[in-house]
């Protein structure tokens, strides 16, 4: 699903160049929980973004489902974005603005999927996510779990190939972060490819392999289990 060769990000300010990504080689089979791990600074979310097709390569080749898209033009990366990809962060990133079931439905409204289906599909997610309930509440007024498992939600109303998943536990107490590692590992076990980048050594081991980094390059690869 995913191959990139020799892949580095750099950025550039007029006094100072930081290299983010460098030389990176990885590659994600269609089906694979896969965890991203290493000390801050490292390149784990420079490398999401770039998977996740928010940001461009400084050089180097992205492959995603057999086509190069590093090159993309933004307006050709977020096509394939929308229609092929969940994102889940560390900060939720829901519109406050925005109901519950609004927050869910979003991502439908840009593929233009027609209202009856977005009823449908929207309300099963809040089902099975048991926030039913809160369909008509705002995020202020949700719990973080509760708000973590919208934004799950949200990621997956679109049916995407991939998940990203950025520090997804991060700002959880360990119950909320169980219970939104097991919702994680079900849509795995339904076929969803995860890419997961965590400082949590217990999180990282739901996936069946690790990728731990280090000054913009990927150090070591561990199977933790297989997957079918």
């Amino acid at each position: 699903m995913i191959k990139t060769q020799n892949l580095s990000k750099v950025y550039r300010t007029e006094e100072v160049e930081t290299t983010a990504l460098n030389a990176v080689d990885v590659e994600i089979k269609e089906g694979e929980f896969v965890s991203v791990m290493g000390p801050s600074g490292c390149g784990k979310s420079t490398l999401l973004n770039v998977l996740g097709m928010i940001d461009s390569p400084s050089s180097g080749d992205y492959y995603f489902m057999g086509e190069e898209v590093g090159r993309l033009s933004e307006r050709k990366r977020s096509n394939v974005r929308k229609h092929n990809l969940g994102f889940v962060f560390q900060s939720f990133n829901l519109i406050d603005e925005l109901t519950v079931y609004e927050n869910v439905e979003l991502p439908m409204l840009y593929t233009q999927v027609p209202a009856a289906e977005r009823k449908k599909q929207v309300e099963e997610l809040l089902e099975g996510m048991n926030i039913m309930h809160r369909r008509n509440h705002f995020p202020q007024q949700l719990s973080g779990g509760q708000q973590q498992r919208v934004a799950v939600a949200r990621a997956i109303v679109n049916r995407p190939k991939l998940i990203l998943a950025d520090e997804p536990t991060g700002n959880l107490d360990s119950a909320n972060g169980d219970e939104v590692m097991k919702i994680l590992s079900q849509l795995n076990a339904q076929g969803t490819t995860i890419l997961m980048v965590t400082h949590s050594q217990y999180c990282a081991e739901f996936g069946n392999r690790i990728i731990r980094m280090l000054d913009g390059q990927v150090v070591t690869e561990n199977l933790v289990k297989q997957y079918l």
